[in-house]
């Protein structure tokens, strides 16, 4: 789906599934055994309601700011908080040049996904754009459904995924351009951010901290131009923060923490829920209320996930 990435590759990912579970306070992203105390699931459903949250907020901000402004609030706010939180700069020093590499390029994909998702929710309904940036990552949990069951859940996921895009796409083909390229970039963050999770260069959220200073920085040219506005309005600049803390510090730190634990094919099934989370959110928030197929197609995709279940002794 992603060419050159090497996460795709069925040997790397048998590799993967023969790690062992990492026990509490021992993993790489453990700086106390509190947080393996909690199950990794709790964690992504966390992430899933915040996912969309901050973004559905942020859709409000756009009468005063322009969307790429809006995401460069969000990066720039949440690289701010990571570097107030851990001064992540300590851990670039203790690190080699294949995980800078590392970092480098997940900083780029979340600059260029954020940029993306929010040019797309600015043309399309929330739960549209949440279906589309599902299909790709589908592809990584193909690779490990390799029983009925799984292939069962997976047929269930897409086919709800298909019932929540909206036959009216064809009126928005910037927007479903944006929203193309976001659903890539999101399949190639979910490589890059578990394999972050699972480093042993790395302690902590450390990776992640790293990464969005990074963000923050490829964004800076594009972003800060169309952000300007909020630096002269304390209401819109405090609205910005938010956004980026309910959109970025909560959910990717949900997300590392889960995926330390989860294996990869289970969590890019589970991102399967995301289109439901943002169906609901767009309803609550942006009054953005459903047809009844697109009812149907959100229980298809909780219906998916309910089903899938890992194999005996998979981990990662």
């Amino acid at each position: 789906m992603v060419p050159g990435v090497r996460s795709f590759d069925h040997g790397a990912m048998e590799k993967d599934h023969a790690r062992p579970v990492q026990g509490a306070g021992t993993g790489p992203l453990s700086r106390s055994g509190r947080a393996d105390r909690v199950p990794p699931h709790l964690y992504f459903v966390v992430s899933a309601v915040f996912h969309y949250l901050g973004p559905a907020l942020a859709v409000l901000l756009f009468a005063r700011v322009d969307a790429v402004g809006v995401a460069w609030l969000r990066i720039g706010s949440a690289a701010l908080v990571f570097a107030l939180w851990l001064r992540p700069w300590r851990a670039w020093r203790q690190v080699d040049r294949s995980t800078r590499a590392l970092l480098v390029g997940w900083g780029a994909v979340l600059a260029a996904m954020n940029a993306c998702f929010y040019l797309a929710i600015d043309r399309l309904p929330l739960s549209t754009v949440a279906a589309i940036e599902f299909l790709p990552v589908v592809a990584l949990a193909a690779f490990a459904a390799r029983t009925p069951r799984n292939i069962a859940a997976l047929g269930l996921a897409v086919t709800g995924v298909y019932l929540l895009t909206d036959v009216r796409l064809v009126a928005e083909l910037l927007g479903l351009a944006f929203a193309a390229a976001n659903a890539l970039l999101f399949a190639l963050y979910v490589v890059l951010a578990h394999r972050v999770a699972q480093s042993d260069a790395l302690r902590g959220i450390d990776g992640l901290a790293l990464a969005m200073l990074i963000a923050c920085a490829v964004a800076l040219p594009i972003g800060v131009p169309d952000a300007a506005v909020a630096f002269t309005d304390p209401l819109v600049l405090m609205a910005g923060f938010g956004i980026g803390l309910t959109s970025s510090v909560v959910p990717y730190v949900c997300d590392q923490l889960a995926m330390a634990r989860l294996a990869r094919p289970t969590y890019a099934l589970m991102v399967a829920l995301l289109p439901a989370t943002a169906t609901v959110i767009g309803i609550v928030v942006l009054t953005q209320v459903p047809l009844p197929v697109e009812v149907a197609g959100v229980l298809l995709v909780i219906a998916g996930v309910a089903v899938h279940r890992e194999r005996e002794g998979q981990t990662r």
